[in-house]
């Protein structure tokens, strides 16, 4: 069943869906639970931070911030990158519909896709890899940010107040930095996701369903959370 003139069934529009709401619901419960204090990777990354720029301002050569925040920026600047050859890539195959389609078509599970079809999600994806890109260039002069206010850190005989308060603000733009980095890898994530709809709907929606389940178990039961939280 299609609905109109266009080649999408009632399932493909089930399915986008279930990929913008489990995306966008996805990403505010992980922000508000981190601000309301549940244990999760972005919350336990906070204090980890303010105690870093508490260490900043302690050491009078601040050579190991800069590789810090050098080492961050490298990242961001490699996600960066790639992304540019994703997008690319996807360009390229808005030239070879009709062949894409064909080769898919003899795969398991997979459903016949139009041309106007395979390029609406040929569009989706260099959406999904552009605000990536926005994401992760906007992480990357966030943490040039950074590295000026290590430069500008008080000494550590300046009143107490003002080192506090330097150490909120630096925490703070260091996780505002690493936020921006975090949307633009989840973005990746649910890229992935996307993948399975050029076979089959169904398949798209369990791939993003699964792809929601992954990124909750490494953020909030994940090894690496309790290490830092000092569990077994």
């Amino acid at each position: 069943m299609t609905i109109g003139s266009l080649s999408f069934t009632v399932v493909d529009y089930l399915a986008i869906a279930v990929f913008y709401f489990g995306w966008v619901g996805y990403a505010k419960f992980a922000r508000r639970a981190a601000n309301n204090g549940m244990p999760s990777l972005m919350s336990v990354m906070v204090r980890y931070r303010e105690d870093w720029w508490r260490g900043t301002i302690r050491r009078d050569l601040k050579i190991v911030d800069a590789n810090i925040i050098l080492t961050l920026s490298n990242g961001a600047t490699f996600f960066a990158s790639t992304t540019i050859l994703i997008l690319g890539a996807l360009l390229a195959l808005l030239g070879t519909t009709d062949r894409a389609i064909e080769i898919l078509a003899d795969l398991p599970f997979a459903v016949k896709n139009d041309t106007f079809a395979w390029d609406c999600k040929i569009v989706l994806l260099l959406a999904i890899f552009i605000y990536a890109f926005f994401k992760f260039t906007w992480s990357l002069r966030q943490h040039f940010f950074c590295s000026v206010m290590v430069g500008a850190a008080p000494e550590t005989d300046a009143d107490s107040q003002i080192v506090e308060e330097f150490v909120q603000r630096g925490a703070r733009m260091a996780s505002t930095a690493s936020n921006t980095f975090n949307d633009g890898l989840r973005a990746y994530y649910f890229g992935l996701s996307v993948l399975p709809w050029f076979l089959n709907s169904w398949l798209f929606m369990v791939s993003t369903i699964v792809v929601i389940g992954i990124l909750y178990h490494r953020e909030f039961k994940s090894d690496a959370l309790k290490a830092m939280l000092g569990n077994n």
